[in-house]
């Protein structure tokens, strides 16, 4: 290892957008399938390693595909655990987790199940490894207008410790963030942190209309942002949150390659960012490699990836109770 890429590794990270059911690698797919005795479909996977995909429908079709393996409370514990695990030993201190109910509505696990099977797992996690994981209940935008106060609703009933936060994704372009205004007051009201997907596959005004939303502090992706200059320094101004993921916006086609990214250009401009994986072993990268790719492929330094870090413990949705605990896990400014 390189002396650059040791003090990269060296670096405390932290990751607030990540999805869980796209966190689980070929190996673990196979093995809840074959523990749920159910039949994978054919062309899922390019090798022993890779999930087979050729544009970003096609990855839509792969995830899904994939995440019906993901049935029980035991098998959301063991994604959990097994990513988390994997994020500790790159030096991970914290995950936010966004879990999609429906999921596991569509398989037939009860919400208190599910959730209780991701705690299982951020539990054994910080016992073996020291990481911190909380979850980011997620709905999305194209299930309609009432699905999605309905995941919002069911959130909130539930009232989980380690459901900390609300997300939406989905077809950003096509369903208008306004729809869902009331979606976001269910959860905001109930004290829960907000993100949405914007400005990703939509362009500026995605993101503007995600700002309308109530409770919205956060945006996932974002990085469309950058066509609108305007937007960019009222985005610094009122610190709102990128959750940038670089490999994910490369491979999905949304910037043609790293050396393209408005990653450093948003943070010189005064935009709190933070770095994701996303979906880790569909784009063939982890929480590690988006720190190494930021430093060698787009240009960052050393105190702009400990900034990153910072900024993502500082936008945390766990509350403080939590959060100063990892203040030692806080890279030295």
């Amino acid at each position: 290892m390189s002396d650059a890429a040791a003090a990269v590794a060296a670096i405390p990270k932290a990751e607030l957008h990540v999805h869980l059911e796209g966190t689980a690698t070929p190996d673990l797919v196979r093995r809840l399938a074959q523990r749920n005795g159910i039949g994978l479909p054919d062309g899922l996977f390019a090798d022993d390693d890779t999930f087979a995909w050729v544009d970003f429908l096609d990855f839509l079709r792969a995830y899904d595909d994939a995440a019906t393996s993901i049935r029980t409370a035991q098998d959301y514990r063991d994604v959990t655990y097994e990513y988390l695990a994997a994020c500790a030993a790159e030096g991970a201190v914290y995950v936010e987790l966004i879990a999609s109910l429906d999921h596991g509505a569509k398989v037939g696990l009860p919400d208190a199940d599910h959730l209780a099977g991701i705690a299982q797992g951020i539990d054994d996690a910080r016992d073996r490894h020291g990481i911190v994981g909380r979850i980011i209940s997620s709905a999305v935008r194209n299930f309609g207008v009432e699905a999605c106060e309905d995941v919002a609703r069911r959130t909130v009933a539930l009232d989980h410790p380690y459901v900390v936060g609300f997300n939406m994704a989905g077809d950003e372009a096509g369903f208008p963030a306004a729809d869902y205004t009331r979606t976001f007051s269910i959860v905001s009201d109930a004290g829960l942190g907000c993100s949405v997907h914007a400005g990703e596959h939509a362009g500026p005004d995605s993101v503007r209309a995600a700002l309308q939303l109530p409770g919205v502090v956060r945006i996932s992706h974002g990085v469309r942002a950058i066509e609108d200059p305007s937007l960019v320094a009222e985005l610094a101004e009122r610190r709102i949150v990128l959750e940038v993921c670089p490999t994910s916006n490369v491979v999905l086609g949304v910037y043609p390659g790293y050396e393209d990214h408005p990653l450093p250009t948003l943070m010189g401009a005064g935009v709190p960012v933070t770095l994701g994986s996303d979906d880790p072993p569909y784009f063939g990268t982890t929480i590690g490699r988006e720190y190494e790719l930021a430093h060698e492929a787009i240009g960052l330094d050393l105190e702009d990836l400990q900034d990153i870090t910072e900024t993502a413990l500082n936008a945390a949705f766990a509350g403080p109770d939590v959060m100063v605990n990892l203040h030692d896990h806080r890279p030295d400014m």
